[in-house]
Formats: structure tokens, C-alpha cells, sequence
């Protein structure tokens, strides 16, 4: 069966109208007399049956009735208005806001920017560093980059990465207290992006979770952790995408070969409409390219040799979720 709705013209009238509290100054707004206005407004009250202003004395307020019907009518042309906007937004420039893991963000996406200046002078970005899931559906934020298992509902998302973990420590604090082995972490201080779970993750890999360990601090996540570590601070886990740059710097070093895959990965998500936005799928396929370049460059042939970035033995182990 179809839904019966009401015409369109007496719908903005009716919002116009309870917006400014004023036939006047709804007829200016829609450029139509203040006759009009109200005879569309009359007539919306027929169709409906009930009665939607009253007088407040130069002023009109929404009755009860008007004031239940008032925020699904607002909505519905705020949601018109929004996907006009995006239909009609420019692939090439604008404003685009992205919400990222703060890690991510500081040590991979911020490096980047001028790859996507150079492409795209004329967008502006507005760089959020978050991982809260709640910012997939706000208003104000086009698209993320989150770390996760996937399992965010109606909403569009690829899997952009996923990343493997080891410990790693500045030159200066291993050169001074050395690390030969597992057991030389005991004499460190662990710095923890998380709750302790990865730590866990990866001493449960080492078979040292009877590793008896001392000082430890915690972070709020896993960029905090790992600038923490190249303070000289502690020992932190990095991950195979994020402390690449600072590995290749020399800012810090890897002791171990071993690394465990995080039980999450990196996903890009926006709410389904965004998607389709030209200004969206230009970041996004950006993000893509990149990731693609980094992928190439790790493994490209050096005197007839592949070369791995991470030379690590894959080991899977079974973990608890962490916050990168």
C-alpha cells in the first residue's frame, strides 16, 4: 500500500512558517506572498484535520499537533538538503572530515598529506584523531579510519589493512640496558597502548608469560605507547603499518623476530550514502593508492632479491581485542 503524504509546497510553508514563528517572514524566505503562505498552511490543516498554528501575538506558535509534526517535517528537508549537497559537491574540492586512529593518523596519514595536496590542492581536510565507532553516524564526519574486527553495522566498509605486532625500544635505552633475549625485558619498564592484552598476545607467542615483569605503564593507546618508547621510556608494541617510518628513521629498533598478527585491522567506513559522494570516493581510492605504493615499495627487487620490510616469522596466535 502507499504511503499518503502531504504535498510538498504546504509541508515548507508549515516549516517555514514554524521556524521564524512569522507568515511574513516565511513568504520572504520562499519567495511567495504572505497569502500564499497561509493558504497553503489551510490547506495542510484540511488534509490533515487538525490545527496547526495559533496566534502568540504578532507571532505564530505550532500547536501541540504542529509541534508534533515539526521535527519529522525539519529532518525530512535536512536530509533533502544534505544529499542535494552531496549530489552536487565537486569530486576535487571542498571540505572533507575524517576520523582516524590516533596512531594512524600521526605516523602514517600525517607523513602523507602532501601526496594528497599535490593531487587535490583544492580540498581541505579536517583530521579527527579518534577510534570511537560513534563518529561512523555523526553529522559531521565523512569518513573513518578505524581499527576493529568489522563488525559495524549499516554502514559501507573495506578491510585497508591489517598489521602485525612486536616490541619495540629506542637505540639509546637498549644500547645502555641491552636486550638479548626475552628474558632481558624483566629489566624494563612495558608500556602498554592497551589494557595488557596485547603484551599478553605476543609474551603467550614467546612462551613468556611466566615472564616476571615490573614497572609498567599505560597509555591511552597505542601512538601514545610508542612515542612513550621512542622517549627511551619502555619497551612498546609497535605494529607492522604505523612504526614502519620510525623503524626506517632509526628512531627505534625491533629486538625480536618475532610478531604476532593483531587480532583487528585497519577498516575504511562511512555511513552507506557518503560513499557514493565524488569528494568520499576520492579520499578513499587516495588511502588505497597509498597503501598499494607502500606495499610495492616493501617488497621491491634489490640486486635480483625480494626484500621484506618486516622480516618476521607469521605466528598465529589467539589474543585479545586491543586499541591501536
Amino acid at each position: 500500500m502507499a504511503k499518503r503524504l502531504p504535498p510538498l509546497n504546504p509541508l515548507r510553508a508549515f516549516e517555514a512558517t514554524a521556524r521564524h514563528g512569522s507568515l511574513t517572514k516565511a513568504a520572504s524566505e520562499l519567495n511567495v506572498t504572505h497569502g500564499a503562505i497561509s493558504h497553503q498552511i489551510k490547506a495542510l490543516e484540511q488534509s490533515l484535520g487538525v490545527k496547526l498554528f495559533e496566534r502568540a501575538g504578532q507571532r505564530v506558535k505550532p500547536t501541540p499537533h504542529g509541534a508534533e509534526l515539526l521535527p519529522a517535517v525539519s529532518a525530512a528537508f535536512d536530509g533533502i538538503a544534505a544529499a542535494t549537497q552531496r549530489l552536487t559537491r565537486p569530486a576535487s574540492s571542498g571540505a572533507l572530515s575524517v576520523s582516524c586512529v590516533p596512531a594512524l593518523l600521526l605516523l602514517w596519514m600525517t607523513p602523507r598529506l602532501g601526496s594528497f595536496t599535490a593531487q587535490y590542492p583544492d580540498i581541505q581536510l579536517t583530521l579527527i584523531p579518534s577510534n570511537d565507532p560513534r563518529d561512523i553516524r555523526a553529522p559531521q564526519i565523512d569518513v573513518c579510519v578505524h581499527y576493529g574486527n568489522g563488525s559495524w553495522a549499516d554502514c559501507w566498509m573495506r578491510k585497508w589493512s591489517g598489521l602485525e605486532l612486536f616490541p619495540v625500544v629506542s637505540p639509546t635505552l637498549i644500547n645502555n640496558r641491552p636486550i638479548r633475549g626475552v628474558r632481558d625485558l624483566a629489566n624494563h619498564v612495558f608500556l602498554h597502548g592497551d589494557d595488557g592484552r596485547e603484551w599478553h598476545t605476543w609474551l603467550a607467542a614467546a612462551d613468556a608469560l611466566d615472564l616476571e615483569r615490573g614497572r609498567r605503564h599505560h597509555l591511552g593507546d597505542a601512538r601514545m605507547a610508542v612515542e612513550a618508547a621512542v622517549h627511551g621510556h619502555g619497551v612498546a608494541l609497535g605494529d607492522s603499518v604505523t612504526a614502519s617510518a620510525l623503524l626506517a628513521r632509526g628512531m627505534l629498533v625491533a629486538p625480536f623476530s618475532l610478531s604476532v598478527p593483531a587480532v583487528d585491522d585497519f577498516y575504511v567506513v562511512c555511513r552507506s550514502e557518503m560513499r557514493t559522494t565524488p569528494i568520499v570516493q576520492v579520499f578513499i581510492d587516495w588511502l588505497f593508492a597509498e597503501k598499494e605504493q607502500d606495499d610495492g615499495r616493501a617488497h621491491a627487487p634489490a640486486g635480483g632479491r625480494s626484500i621484506s620490510r618486516h622480516k618476521r616469522p607469521r605466528l598465529r596466535v589467539i589474543g585479545a581485542r586491543g586499541t591501536r
